[in-house]
């Protein structure tokens, strides 16, 4: 079996998958989750840290984990900061396909293979070690139902879940509405969580990306003329991304920005 501690991302993935279907919720959704679960156990690992909206490396050592560690070289490789919602709004082609690979390596799923509509075949995943799943569930709960501050590691897994949806997962129903309440509410007990969180319920808002569409349909401005690169967006050439902070965003700080795949693992 596996390790007794999964990462964020493995952990995550576990949350997202229904024991009784084999699927992952919120499938979209997740694939973005994960980004930003990596860069969460990055700089749990003490890796990566935090400069306001962006992600820093701080010590580019290999954590031992691979996927992590491809994860880590892309940043490095970048060689100054990174926007968060760049980094999670970038392609993450067959990232989840990756983990759950992993935890089928590891016996906690086994890949059942099947047909859609007879013809096309697809795989699902079935949970082996559900007792894992349990204790990470468990530690959820937990932290809902007693309101005491949970470690950082079950926060940013709660401001996870939260952000890609899987509260309406976990805490069905009517009955549910205050448990997903407190779920979202555990976002602030840890900073890097938080701002994962954030830039990952961004880019599925498309809050920046409305902004630039709107930006792009005005004439320029006095001063720059069409298709001139002003600082700040040769600065964000690099990504193939347009600088764009929200009013919401300058009363707490948090740039919002258009996203385009850029980034690959």
């Amino acid at each position: 079996m596996g390790r007794s501690r999964r990462t964020i991302p493995e952990e995550l993935l576990l949350l997202a998958l229904d024991p009784t279907t084999g699927t992952t919720a919120q499938p979209q959704s997740l694939d973005l989750g994960l980004a930003g679960a990596q860069l969460v156990e990055l700089a749990l690992a003490g890796r990566i840290a935090p400069d306001g909206d962006r992600i820093a490396v701080v010590l580019p050592r290999p954590t031992g984990d691979p996927t992590l560690d491809s994860a880590l070289e892309l940043l490095r490789r970048r060689g100054s900061p990174v926007r968060a919602v760049h980094w999670i709004g970038g392609p993450r082609l067959g990232l989840r396909q990756t983990y759950l690979s992993h935890l089928e390596r590891c016996g906690m799923v086994h890949a059942v293979e099947n047909q859609m509509c007879g013809v096309l075949p697809t795989t699902r995943y079935q949970a082996t070690d559900t007792a894992v799943s349990r204790q990470i569930r468990a530690r959820l709960d937990t932290a809902i139902r007693t309101g005491t501050p949970p470690d950082a590691r079950t926060a940013a897994l709660a401001a996870l879940a939260h952000s890609v949806g899987l509260g309406k997962h976990l805490y069905p129903g009517n009955e549910g509405r205050s448990s997903r309440s407190r779920l979202r509410d555990l976002i602030r007990h840890d900073p890097m969580g938080g701002l994962v969180a954030h830039a990952v319920m961004d880019v599925q808002n498309g809050v920046a990306g409305q902004a630039a569409a709107a930006r792009r349909s005005q004439p320029p401005s006095a001063g720059t003329r069409a298709g001139a690169r002003t600082p700040a967006t040769a600065a964000m050439s690099v990504v193939g991304q347009s600088p764009q902070v929200s009013e919401q965003g300058r009363r707490r700080g948090v740039t919002r920005a258009a996203v385009r795949p850029s980034l690959s693992h």
